[in-house]
């Protein structure tokens, strides 16, 4: 899965990639950026 980094300012596969459940109820993927080691967040459909 990918992720746009606000750092590399790019398209980025996610590093270390966890589901997470925001707090509206709404999934999402949770990771790193392999370039910069920022954290970056996709907000997944329902």
């Amino acid at each position: 899965m990918t992720a746009f980094c606000m750092k590399c300012h790019k398209e980025t596969e996610i590093k270390d990639a966890k589901t997470v459940k925001m707090r509206n109820g709404r999934p999402a993927t949770a990771g790193v950026c392999p370039s910069c080691g920022k954290k970056v967040f996709k907000i997944s459909k329902i």
